[in-house]
């Protein structure tokens, strides 16, 4: 789902506030060469799976997170976390290994 690097530009421009869908479609027709129809799929797969929500507006229609999938999505990320996230107590071990130099107040 977020493996779509299409999908994965149009939450950074929703990450910036409520975008228009000619908004984001111009955006992403910019960065990646595709159609109006295609932005729109992306869309809709977005909102079906918890990552968009829309609502009209006249006769526009405004995009914005919904951050329920997002949750989710880190709440399982969190068991990976120790793989990118040093320990609190690297410093200290990087220190004892001679990796770091030690510091003196």
């Amino acid at each position: 789902m977020l493996g779509d690097p299409v999908r994965r530009r149009i939450l950074e421009l929703l990450a910036l506030g409520e975008q228009s869908s000619g908004a984001i479609t111009e955006a992403v027709r910019a960065d990646f060469g595709i159609s109006q129809p295609a932005v729109s799929q992306h869309l809709k797969v977005l909102r079906d799976n918890g990552f968009a929500t829309v609502r009209p507006e006249g006769t526009r229609r405004l995009y914005a997170v919904d951050d329920t999938a997002l949750r989710d999505a880190d709440a399982w990320l969190g068991q990976f976390r120790r793989f990118w996230a040093p320990p609190a107590d690297a410093p200290a071990t990087q220190v004892a290994r001679g990796k770091r130099p030690r510091r003196f107040a």
